[in-house]
């Protein structure tokens, strides 16, 4: 899942559970996975995936389906706009497809109801994965899927800016990225340093900041409950509303209003996924900017979103499902689908393709991956994300103060709960 696209309610899922009784003991702990049959997968085997995903993944189905000459898996393409309520209804009524692609930021409500099927460790292999994209998997101690494709944040800067405000190096402290961009207004010539809020798009703006908060040591939760006015988290909203406070960044722009402001030297820098690489380059902006990565405090962790796999609990194929979810983790194949859709390999191995190595904007995104982190796999994510994104929002345009902010993200936090 393109993670800056926010999800459904949970609402619509809890109040089906209440109805029929679903549910998973959140007190159990690690659950063993049941062995996967030996041999190649035959069967029926139905997918969901949304987007471009479910629009090609019939490409590598039917690769599959020539090392498999007995199975058949169907592909049904998704939109992602109601794709969260749909698997939920099919969830709570017990009408799954074999697997599905899966928002990153749905595994914990998903796996909580018990509609999802433990990953087979023989089968899947942790080690494998970058650690921030398989931790997305992974709700009270068991994996519940496989990261399928990845993205994480970088900022973007303007190269002839940077030239002009003098800086020759990426900064690599969050002292040092603070003097840049405030060279990239005063040197380099740019309206704005940076932007930080996300433009008029469905990205949270938790997304922005919680970067900042885990690399100072931060976090949303600890296993003794949250913890979003650590004095960690409180120092790193002060660092990100500083921005707004000195006029480095704006605190309103319009959708569409970042591409030509940036290209035009207005905004010196931006933080993004990927995905940005193509939309520049496509409004001009080849070889007119550069890739820093995350500042660094006690570490340098940016987000880590993208797409899993699962396999459902009712799935009528379990074993063709699981070896297909495997066939889709082989890094030849990671490999062929980055050639096929420009989705980035989950799995490490798939990094070795020139195509990826080779490429200095692509192998920085590669890079940073091995530093980056998830929000907790929790049932009540959604719900936390727009409390978290509603009080970045008074920082950044209404000058509400760090610690308010953080006192109110953590009451609110604390009412919804994590859904256990």
């Amino acid at each position: 899942m393109r993670t800056w696209r926010r999800a459904g309610t949970a609402v619509v899922l809890a109040a089906m559970l209440a109805v029929t009784g679903c549910g998973r003991d959140a007190g159990t702990g690690e659950e063993a996975a049941a062995p996967v049959a030996e041999g190649k997968a035959s069967g029926d085997i139905t997918v969901w995936a949304m987007g471009t995903e479910g629009e090609k993944l019939s490409v590598l189905a039917a690769d599959f389906m020539r090392e498999n000459p007995d199975a058949k898996v169907t592909v049904t393409p998704i939109p992602w706009d109601g794709a969260h309520d749909k698997l939920a209804t099919a969830i709570a009524g017990k009408q799954t497809p074999d697997l599905s692609l899966i928002g990153t930021t749905w595994m914990g409500e998903f796996a909580k109801t018990g509609g999802l099927d433990p990953t087979p460790g023989e089968l899947i292999k942790k080690e494998d994965f970058f650690e921030g994209a398989w931790n997305t998997t992974v709700v009270d101690g068991t994996s519940y899927g496989v990261p399928w494709y990845v993205e994480t944040r970088l900022f973007y800067v303007n190269s002839a800016v940077a030239a002009r405000a003098g800086i020759t190096t990426p900064p690599k402290t969050w002292e040092e990225f603070k003097s840049a961009i405030a060279a990239l207004k005063a040197r380099g010539g740019a309206k704005w340093g940076v932007n930080l809020q996300p433009p008029g798009s469905a990205i949270g703006s938790w997304q922005s900041i919680m970067p900042f908060v885990w690399s100072n040591g931060g976090d949303v939760a600890t296993g003794d409950g949250f913890t979003l006015d650590s004095p960690q988290a409180v120092e790193a909203y002060g660092f990100y509303k500083s921005f707004f406070d000195e006029g480095l960044a704006p605190k309103d722009l319009a959708q569409g209003a970042l591409e030509p402001a940036f290209l035009a030297g207005e905004i010196g820098a931006f933080p993004s996924g990927p995905w940005h690489i193509g939309v520049l380059e496509e409004q001009g902006g080849a070889g007119k900017f550069q890739l820093w990565q995350m500042p660094g405090r006690q570490s340098a962790t940016s987000f880590v979103g993208g797409g899993d796999l699962a396999v459902f609990s009712d799935a009528k194929n379990r074993d063709g499902a699981w070896k297909f979810v495997a066939y889709l983790s082989r890094p030849d194949v990671q490999t062929t689908w980055y050639q096929t859709v420009s989705d980035l390999p989950a799995v490490k191995k798939g990094w070795d393709d020139p195509a990826l190595r080779g490429d200095p904007l692509l192998s920085a995104f590669g890079k940073q991956l091995e530093d980056a982190k998830s929000p907790p796999a929790i049932a009540t994510w959604e719900q936390i994300a727009a409390a978290i994104d509603g009080e970045v929002e008074k920082m950044a345009k209404a000058g509400a103060k760090p610690e308010d902010a953080a006192k109110a993200m953590q009451q609110r936090a604390t009412s919804i709960g994590t859904g256990v």
